[in-house]
């Protein structure tokens, strides 16, 4: 059995490097003949450096990940699926990881190959969107979440919705030491002769060390012996912000309220074995924390091993780890009821004794080693099932009902009178931007397939808001302006040919299947009045999105002879481009894939569907082929990003990715699909449409299931929170025609299966 831990580790000091290095030694000591760190396994140490030399990291640390590097996470599976590992043990805790709370350890525990354990240290009861679908996709990809806390169990279930069935509790360990009989610290002045409160760990704010320090005037009045002794440095994240503020704010309180003399500051991170010898040493361990969001405290389970008399506020391992007398528990912030506690304390050696031996009885199970063993236990048992996964993907199918259930709650908080407002800061509606022409044509598409859908009285009730949007930004000449400000005033003069041709498409497809023959008569009106600018394009994209929307007209007015023609004149731009710059490796129409790429090859095939022009299909086909093999290497939709776009011979940009390259690229494939039957559309098609689920390059889902809305984008550090009309709109029309293919494959599949009997 070899395990390999994903953590921080010594020396860099940090309490998860702790519990890490612990855990090791806690399992190797179970091994027969106590195998080394390296025998048995090895570490991934997380880096808070750029510099891979500033800690000197023992033998065992056989690969650092730079906390801020992407690759190095993707370097990091790559290193422990070829390795020699069993199992990986990951220890979590959001501010170890890098991204937006930790992001980036989504793909590297989605692209391992070895069964994963994982440790989690936080759980918060009130996460925010990014952590809570972090903490679920850790769960789904993890044998065995281990929690050290019956609260953490509860907020797993309940809050995150996770099967209390991949979760186990194991308590934190505590070490494996018994006191000496001549403990050296019992030496040290700040010990002799005194009554000792202590606390220990790393400082900062939270830790509410100024409630113990308002609490001595009290204590000392009646032991004048007391001395309060604080180890530990200042927490680094502290100290590299605002150095020792909080620790001279400590001090300058003790001289306000004269007890200077009674605090004792020791600024140094111990070893675990002298920090065993402080807590034997003392009287009374204290943890003042400000609030009940603890769940786990390492500190806190090692007073407990050391049987120490231990006083704390109610947080939330507290409450479990100090149930039955084996501790006294204060209210936050609350100086003066810890003064009375520590006062009855100290003056009664009898319910001092009594708490110690509650204290050390209990801890005897906790001590590291039959924690390793534990943890040995839950590895053979990972290892051992761990084509668990393989099992659910092999026979899992795609089926129209693990989808989200279709809703326009997003969309109709978007819409009011004038139109669909194009941004919204999260959740909300961001009037200040207004309305663009853009976003209403894709709102006017994606409520026509709504309503053929379910016949949505919601959807049908849209149509025409959106359609007059359209007709109010028409202009006389018959082209449209783009931006409109919420006060309903135009804010340019002429709209770019994107949102030209994008308007096009949405009146061709509601030409084509129109609610009603009022709403097509009207399409038709500025349908018409905007052919003369055609011939004025020159950009791919809007000539693109107009040929979609000329085919979508054909195929309900074939007979139109100047339509006809436009779609060949509009169409030959884009095959020029083509083979100007198509070559061995390089498949595309211009030297750069920028934006919105899938539509130039959907253009294509909607224009070959009508023509039946061999070349154009073979153009369409080639292009779709070279897009697919680029964004799709990886078995999930990385579509190119508009950070740099892909320049050719240049580097793939990962970041921004943006849901209009992701409904593109659903709509490409499920139009292949409809001209061509082949299954393999159908597939790539989903798949593409699972980028909007989770199956991306972060591996978290920008479908918000609670606003029913889409997330901006995938940006380096995370995604972005903001659930704009273009985002929410490409979800939605990609949902839609994901049910529309699962529909079409059934029944082409059913028509075959009537003709092979007839």
């Amino acid at each position: 059995m070899r395990i390999a831990y994903i953590s921080t580790y010594p020396p860099r000091e940090c309490g998860i490097a702790t519990f890490n290095n612990n855990l090791v030694a806690a399992v190797n000591a179970n091994f027969t003949g106590k195998k080394s760190a390296t025998q048995s396994g090895f570490v991934v140490a997380i880096n808070d450096s750029e510099d891979f030399k500033e800690y000197k990291y023992p033998e065992e640390v056989q690969f650092i990940i730079r906390q801020n590097h992407q690759k190095d996470y993707i370097r990091a599976a790559n290193y422990l699926n070829t390795s020699n590992a069993d199992v990986c043990i990951l220890e979590h805790e959001f501010g170890i990881y890098g991204g937006e709370s930790g992001i980036y350890i989504l793909p590297l525990i989605n692209r391992l190959q070895k069964p994963l354990i994982t440790i989690l240290h936080t759980i918060l009861k009130e996460p925010s969107f990014v952590q809570k679908i972090i903490l679920r996709e850790i769960a789904e990809q993890s044998a065995k979440i281990i929690v050290m806390s019956q609260r953490a169990v509860e907020f797993l279930t309940t809050i995150y919705e996770i099967d209390p069935a991949k979760i186990l509790i194991i308590e934190h360990g505590v070490p494996d030491l018994e006191p000496s009989e001549d403990n050296p610290i019992k030496k040290l002045s700040a010990f002799r002769n005194k009554r000792v409160l202590f606390t220990f760990g790393l400082i900062s704010r939270n830790k509410g060390l100024e409630t113990v320090i308002k609490a001595l005037p009290k204590i000392a009045e009646k032991h004048p012996d007391v001395m309060y002794v604080i180890l530990g440095n200042t927490h680094p994240g502290v100290l590299k912000n605002n150095g020792e503020e909080y620790r001279d704010h400590l001090k300058r309180l003790a001289s306000q309220l004269n007890v200077s003399k009674h605090i004792t500051f020791i600024n140094k991170f111990v070893s675990e074995e002298e920090l065993y010898e402080y807590l034997t040493a003392v009287d009374i361990y204290i943890t003042p924390y400000l609030n009940e969001a603890q769940i786990t405290s390492g500190t806190l389970s090692y007073a407990i091993g050391a049987g120490a008399a231990i006083v704390s506020t109610p947080y939330w391992h507290a409450t479990e780890l100090l149930a039955d007398n084996r501790g006294k528990l204060f209210d936050f912030r609350d100086a003066d009821q810890l003064a009375v506690i520590v006062n009855e304390l100290l003056g009664s050696d009898e319910a001092m004794s009594e708490i110690k031996e509650n204290a050390y009885n209990y801890g005897l199970h906790l001590r590291w080693p039959k924690t390793g063993a534990e943890f040995i236990k839950i590895a053979q048992e990972a290892a051992q099932n761990h084509d668990y996964r393989d099992r659910i993907l092999q026979s899992s199918i795609v089926d129209p009902e693990i989808l989200p259930k279709f809703s326009l709650t997003h969309v109709l908080r978007l819409t009011d009178d004038t139109g669909i407002v194009q941004h919204a800061k999260y959740g909300i509606p961001n009037l200040k931007e207004g309305y663009c022409l853009d976003d209403n044509a894709r709102a006017l598409i994606m409520a026509l397939m709504a309503y053929q859908r379910n016949k949505s009285q919601d959807a049908l009730d849209l149509l025409p808001i959106y359609l007059s949007y359209i007709h109010y930004m028409q202009t006389e000449d018959g082209n449209f302006r783009n931006f409109l400000s919420f006060s309903r005033q135009y804010l340019d003069e002429v709209g770019s040919e994107d949102s030209f041709g994008r308007t096009i498409w949405s009146l061709g497809y509601l030409i084509n299947c129109a609610a009603n023959n009022s709403y097509r008569e009207f399409a038709l009106e500025i349908f018409h009045k905007a052919v003369p600018q055609f011939e004025k394009l020159h950009h791919l994209r809007g000539i693109a999105n107009t040929i979609i929307g000329i085919a979508l007209y054909l195929k309900v007015v074939p007979s139109d002879e100047g339509l006809q023609r436009e779609l060949v004149k509009l169409t030959k731009p884009l095959v020029v481009a083509y083979q100007q710059h198509n070559d061995a490796d390089w498949h595309w129409f211009e030297d750069k894939m920028t934006y919105d790429n899938a539509i130039l090859p959907l253009a294509l095939m909607h224009s070959c569907e009508i023509t039946s022009d061999e070349e154009v299909k073979a153009i369409a086909l080639e292009s779709m082929n070279f897009l697919d093999k680029l964004t799709l290497a990886n078995g999930y939709l990385s579509p190119v990003g508009n950070e740099g776009w892909y320049h050719k011979g240049g580097e793939f940009p990962i970041y921004d990715q943006q849901a209009i390259e992701t409904m593109a690229m659903v709509l490409m494939n499920f139009q292949a699909y409809q001209l061509w039957h082949k299954p393999d559309y159908i597939e790539k098609m989903f798949v593409c449409y699972t980028w909007f689920l989770g199956e991306n390059t972060l591996r978290v889902p920008l479908y918000d299931h609670e606003t029913k809305g889409c997330c901006d984008g995938i940006l380096p550090t995370g995604i972005n929170r903001n659930q704009g009309a273009e985002s929410t709109l490409a979800y939605l029309i990609s949902h839609l025609t994901v049910l529309k293919a699962f529909e079409l494959e059934y029944e082409y599949h059913k028509f075959k299966q009537t003709a092979e009997i007839c």
